[in-house]
């Protein structure tokens, strides 16, 4: 594999295509003929102006802007909202190169409906990321189209590796991992807000609060991370019998949290379904 990736365009770099943006930045890979991102507005455009190598267009200022972009770039990231997908490959399909690799951000739009516009010989790959991606710990989830090889999904996947892990899957299970890993972030960040209620509930001001929570949960997600241990022994490791922590864990085992976090995931899979059917 090449110690850089070829030119790349991320058509919508709002919060997840930022996040992807700003990591690849970050991570030092070098991008043969630079990177190139689109905004509706100005002010969104001017926040990523001054990232080294990226070239960042507003489209309230140049219209044509995704279609210049779509145009000079081998790997065109597509970010915008699901439901602008359709619009947006339209435009840009006329232009896409002959060895484009079109990479999917957008949750619930299937690799069917990319191939619907753009052909069935363009290699489009379907990704999952999520946010973390910002400071290089990010999860994506990656599925190739049937015409990507495996030369076109290895350079989709470093790229998506300069972020953080990257789990290859087939589409078919691109909502399931995508309800673990795309939307976990928020679960983790609403369990650090609970515990963080409860700790100013039990008279803690807000600042020590959160940072006994917040260091909490990343001091124990970096240990797990440099252990490599799984979470159960370290859970136990922590519970010492007939103490205090087995009463707590014992609370919130009966609370049955498998059960709420397999609704919740449930949830997020039939939404990225409805999203794909256009509800």
């Amino acid at each position: 594999m090449s110690d850089s990736l070829p030119s790349v365009a991320f058509l919508g770099a709002g919060s997840m295509g930022g996040a992807i943006l700003r990591g690849l930045v970050a991570s030092g890979l070098p991008v043969d003929g630079g990177v190139l991102a689109t905004n509706r507005s100005a002010a969104k455009a001017a926040e990523l102006a001054g990232l080294d190598g990226v070239t960042s267009v507003a489209l309230e200022d140049d219209p044509s802007g995704n279609v210049a972009a779509a145009a000079s770039a081998r790997v065109v990231l597509v970010g915008v909202k699901p439901a602008m997908v359709p619009d947006l490959l339209r435009e840009i399909a006329p232009v896409l190169r002959d060895d484009a690799i079109v990479v999917s951000l957008a949750a619930g739009v299937t690799l069917r409906t990319f191939a619907s516009i753009l052909g069935d010989e363009t290699a489009v790959l379907r990704s999952m990321p999520n946010t973390p991606a910002l400071v290089g710990k990010g999860v994506t989830g990656l599925a190739a189209g049937p015409v990507a090889s495996a030369e076109e999904t290895a350079i989709v996947r470093r790229l998506f590796e300069t972020v953080g892990t990257v789990i290859e899957v087939p589409e078919e299970r691109i909502d399931a991992l995508s309800s673990i890993s795309g939307s976990g972030p928020a679960y983790v960040y609403l369990l650090v807000e609970e515990l963080t209620r409860v700790a100013v509930e039990q008279g803690f001001s807000e600042a020590d609060a959160r940072a006994m929570t917040e260091g909490t949960f990343i001091g124990a997600a970096a240990l797990l991370d440099a252990t490599g241990e799984d979470p159960a022994e370290l859970r136990r490791r922590v519970t010492s019998p007939k103490g205090t922590t087995e009463r707590a864990v014992a609370v919130l085992q009966r609370a049955a949290l498998g059960g709420v976090f397999r609704e919740a995931t449930d949830a997020a899979i039939a939404r990225a379904r409805e999203l794909a059917a256009g509800a």
